[in-house]
């Protein structure tokens, strides 16, 4: 087969587009393919650094981990970080344009769209399959005209196009039937193909609607792919809704980990790897009252560090957790990133980044102080914590510097940023070790970091320490998944369009 690609829409966000791109990647490595994915706009709060520096969306990251590639900001060229609901930072190819209103946005998307194309063609000419991925609905009819993500990057590539509608939601049949009337004829004939996503039950008693579909649409169903609970793959840019809920199983002996549910949250795949602890109950709160029983507080990343924590104080979470670290010694209190600016003294905000006050006061944990700047931070690190002398690897991205003015030390020094040798001093603990900060996003997935910290958290409910099990790998998900996807859906019907389009 000749180089081709192949695109996969929703008929909204959220039905599992990004899920289905990442088991297409894996099958067609399986098959040995040398494969790439592509979403030439992305928006989202959770993003990662490449090995040059670039900024990117994390969902085409976890996608290039599913081909067995390095991710490079060509997969994910524009990515968009909501800083309120009007307004966002602008990220190309890797770097940080400014902020733009949506309107601003709109009129740029004309340059953006000769931007986005140069990385498509990039990845057509280097890879022999690329696997695109949509945005929200090709059929929202007041983004059509200037949208830059889904048919139009399909017909520079003479891509074909497959449909992907989530049966969980209900109403996938109208969902599905609906989003192929707002098209157009032309791009109508764009879709070649539709998936049924998130299906539990018996797939027989929904075959009454699978033939009415494709007698209604002409397009053939390629499959329909259950509903899954045990494939851990990163979530895109949503909390899942399970982590707001008690999970189940037993109780004891289980350390409660409470991450504050910010406004703008970013970056929450750093809490995956507690998440999968079989010792750990990790849930995200909203309100003053979920934080009673918690070991551990950690208040993220957050796009709008300022706005954040206003909202924290006024809505008693900040006063929650004072109480909560002033009278009970045994909970331990993390800020990462932007959490960790909100754990000192007080913001500056100069320039009004995020501002019109100049500054805010802090939570006051850490005796820190936060300068805000224009200047984007965007670095790979690899740390020493000092604390335990445990090694750590992760990112940096963040506006501002953040200096210690009182009476803590730092929490990690760094030795290696971008891949040259370094050495300067990251974050901040408290002298009991209780309380840290830090801008250091990804320290979590140190395993033996990790397991030191909970151990910490386990000794002070009387509990013996557990040995470090890294029994977790990307790589075994990876292939549930593929297994999963490649035998719900007709493979050769899929090989088949391709190879129509090569």
């Amino acid at each position: 087969m000749k180089s081709a690609s192949i695109q996969i829409c929703g008929t909204g966000s959220g039905v599992g587009k990004s899920v289905i791109v990442a088991a297409l990647c894996r099958i067609f490595l399986q098959d040995g393919y040398k494969v790439a994915p592509f979403k030439a706009q992305n928006m989202a709060l959770n993003s990662y650094v490449t090995l040059d520096g670039g900024e990117m969306g994390r969902a085409q990251v976890v996608q290039a981990e599913a081909c067995g590639i390095k991710p490079t900001v060509d997969m994910n060229p524009i990515l968009i970080k909501p800083s309120s609901d009007t307004g966002a930072q602008i990220i190309v190819r890797g770097k940080p344009i400014g902020n733009m209103s949506v309107l601003k946005y709109t009129k740029y998307k004309n340059r953006g769209l000769s931007i986005v194309r140069r990385s498509l063609r990039k990845l057509l000419d280097e890879y022999e399959v690329v696997v695109m991925e949509g945005a929200g609905s090709p059929a929202e009819i007041n983004l059509k005209s200037h949208d830059i993500v889904n048919l139009k990057m399909a017909e520079y590539a003479k891509s074909p196009v497959i449909l992907v509608g989530d049966i969980d939601k209900g109403g996938v049949f109208a969902w599905i039937v609906g989003t192929l009337e707002l098209l157009t004829k032309k791009e109508r004939k764009m879709i070649k193909g539709i998936i049924i996503n998130k299906f539990r039950g018996d797939k027989t008693l929904l075959m009454p609607g699978i033939d009415y579909l494709e007698k209604r649409t002409g397009i053939k169903v390629l499959g329909i792919v259950p509903y899954y609970r045990d494939i851990n793959i990163p979530e895109e840019d949503a909390v899942p809704l399970d982590s707001f809920k008690e999970k189940e199983g037993k109780k004891e002996r289980k350390l409660n980990i409470d991450v504050i549910y910010l406004p703008h949250i970013s970056n929450f795949t750093d809490f995956d790897a507690l998440e999968r602890e079989e010792d750990v109950r990790l849930r995200y709160v909203k309100s003053p009252q979920e934080l009673d029983s918690a070991d551990m507080i950690i208040i993220p990343g957050t796009k709008n560090t300022i706005a954040d924590l206003k909202y924290l104080k006024k809505s008693g979470l900040a006063k929650k957790i004072e109480s909560i670290i002033n009278s009970n010694k045994k909970t331990a209190l993390a800020g990462i990133c932007g959490g960790y600016q909100m754990l000192g003294s007080k913001i500056i905000d100069k320039d009004g980044l995020e501002s019109k006050h100049g500054e805010e006061e802090g939570l006051k944990f850490l005796p820190v102080e936060t300068s805000l700047k224009n200047e984007k931070t965007i670095l790979r690190v690899k740390a020493k914590n000092l604390s335990s002398g445990i090694e750590v690897s992760g990112y940096e991205i963040h506006h501002g510097s953040t200096r210690i003015t009182g009476g803590c030390q730092p929490a990690f020094e760094v030795f290696e940023c971008n891949s040259k040798k370094a050495r300067y001093f990251d974050g901040a603990r408290s002298p009991d070790k209780r309380i840290f900060g830090t801008y250091i996003h990804g320290l979590f997935d140190a395993a033996h970091f990790r397991r030191n910290l909970l151990n910490t958290l386990r000794k002070k409910r009387g509990w013996p320490p557990v040995s470090s099990k890294e029994n977790f790998t990307l790589d075994r998900e990876f292939d549930k998944l593929a297994k999963l996807v490649r035998d719900s859906i007709d493979m050769d019907l899929l090989y088949e369009i391709l190879r129509k389009q090569a």
